[in-house]
């Protein structure tokens, strides 16, 4: 695992039901941009290091649809994740659903929001912000481990942005 020098800020107010994660890559917005819509490149960064990342279905435009299983490399289990894109404006937003097929009754649905922001020196901001259904809903999603996940993720992100 290669260290990274910037760290996901996460935002939970308490009583509310959204939450916003804030990263820094240093790399231009339009290889960021093209690392979350490229499937030869969303496979080898999204997802915990010690999971393997499969695309059953990947259409990263607006209309499009996503599906795709994260396989425990260890034990073999399976975490199926799907969604619907309702909006890709190219290195600037996509905006989509996320649903875990895991949860034991349906519905459990967020609403998130990818902003690609440009810095100065050829780095990039991004700002995800995902609305959930209640706070319950966010407050699981906090409590079940995504923040160590999320970290791993965006440190294999930076990997890939630096051609490693």
């Amino acid at each position: 695992m290669t260290p990274t020098k910037h760290r996901a800020t996460i935002v939970a107010e308490p009583g509310r039901s959204d939450l916003i994660v804030t990263r820094e890559f240093d790399a231009p917005r339009e290889l960021v941009f093209k690392a979350y819509t490229d499937p030869a490149l969303i496979v080898k960064w999204l997802g915990p290091r010690n999971y393997a990342m499969q695309l059953d279905a990947f259409e990263p435009r607006s209309g499009g649809h996503y599906r795709y299983l994260h396989v425990d490399n260890e034990t073999g289990a399976v975490y199926a994740f799907h969604g619907v894109i309702h909006e890709v404006v190219p290195n600037e937003r996509i905006i989509q659903t996320f649903e875990f097929e895991g949860m034991p009754e349906g519905g459990h649905v967020s609403l998130e929001s990818a902003v690609f922001e440009a810095l100065p020196g050829g780095r990039t901001r991004v700002v995800n912000r995902t609305a959930f259904l209640s706070v319950d809903d966010r407050d699981g999603m906090v409590a079940s481990g995504m923040e160590s996940g999320m970290q791993d993720s965006y440190d294999r992100l930076d990997e890939v942005l630096s051609g490693k």
